[in-house]
């Protein structure tokens, strides 16, 4: 019995259920009802416990309404064995929870097989690598997933992971509405892949750069059947001054509907600056939001639809300081908010 599917357990134990024998339901309660982080941490189950532990968050709409795998165990065991309940949850947290390309494999194939239900998934601070970061890719392709959000911070994404990533975005990107692949390392292949979505006037794609290495936040919505951006938050991303003007390349070609950008503890420099001034100068901005903390510039540009400016920790000096103050003074400005 100890090598049965899931499947197979949950009808074994639909069997025991109908001869009104409840004793492993009451067991799995009794775990469910331990207090902590992971309530199955240190127990051994049998096959016959699982599939009762499945069949009691089937019926658990709480829990099928946001799965966290680390509430029973933090391990690839856990997942394989609670994957039914998985497949019918709306939203699954399966972050920290050492899941190898095996485990990602398994939950795929899970997936596809009953795509519908599942809106959000979080694999962040596991190792499926690229190779299962590709499997992810064919679910993402799939006309019937409807995914979202996608959590993959510190995934060990490489270069292939994240082209296969892309690929799969541009084929089926309608569904998705935020994917984060912070602390990954795209290389320089998966940089130019990103900086081609961002130019794409029909996608809303951001990129930067964490601790020197690529990473990519995506955040867009559906109108009017185009993909646009509104959000794009690149703090503490070690972006200089040549990563700053390739950011405002892409965001002029489509530079209407971002909302707030923040670049703040960058190294924009005065000369990364001056790209970001054009893009504010542009018409069709409609920038409301603009944060700059601590990024090692003098001066700044005058944005007319802004309505907050962060520059702390920067050194504007006397002739910056002018600026601003007539900034504020000019009748066209929408500044309200000013540090």
């Amino acid at each position: 019995m100890e090598n049965r599917s899931p499947e197979e357990s949950i009808n074994l134990f639909h069997c025991l259920n109908e001869l009104n024998d409840r004793s492993l339901e009451q067991e799995v309660q009794t775990y469910l009802s331990r207090t902590g982080a992971s309530r199955l941490s240190g127990v051994k189950l049998s096959a016959a416990q699982w599939s009762a532990l499945v069949f009691v968050l089937l019926n658990s709409e709480e829990d099928l309404d946001e799965f966290k795998l680390s509430k029973y165990e933090r391990s690839e065991k856990c997942l394989l064995r609670l994957m039914p309940v998985i497949k019918a949850s709306r939203k699954a947290n399966l972050s920290s929870c050492g899941i190898t390309q095996k485990g990602c494999a398994a939950l795929i194939s899970a997936l596809r097989s009953n795509p519908s239900h599942l809106t959000e998934l979080n694999l962040s601070y596991n190792r499926p690598g690229d190779s299962g970061v590709k499997l992810l890719s064919t679910l993402l392709k799939d006309p019937h997933c409807k995914l979202e959000k996608l959590q993959l911070l510190n995934c060990s994404i490489g270069e292939e992971g994240c082209a296969a990533l892309i690929s799969a975005l541009r084929s089926n990107p309608s569904h998705l509405r935020e994917l984060n692949l912070n602390n990954n390392k795209p290389g320089d292949s998966g940089m130019k892949l990103l900086s081609a979505l961002l130019e794409d006037p029909h996608s809303g794609f951001l990129c930067g750069l964490s601790d020197g290495v690529p990473m990519l936040l995506i955040r867009f919505f559906w109108e009017k059947s185009f993909f646009f951006f509104t959000l794009c938050r690149l703090s503490y991303c070690s972006i200089g001054e040549k990563d700053c003007s390739a950011l405002i390349s892409g965001l002029r070609s489509n530079p209407s509907h971002l909302r707030e950008l923040n670049l703040s503890c960058n190294k924009l420099g005065n000369s990364g600056v001056k790209p970001l001034s054009a893009l504010l100068e542009d018409p069709h901005c409609k920038l409301q939001k603009l944060q700059l903390v601590c990024s090692d510039f003098s001066s700044t540009s005058n944005p007319s639809h802004l309505r907050e400016l962060n520059l702390s920790c920067n050194k504007p000096g006397d002739s910056g300081v002018k600026l601003l103050s007539a900034l504020q003074e000019d009748p066209r400005c929408k500044l309200q908010k000013l540090q």
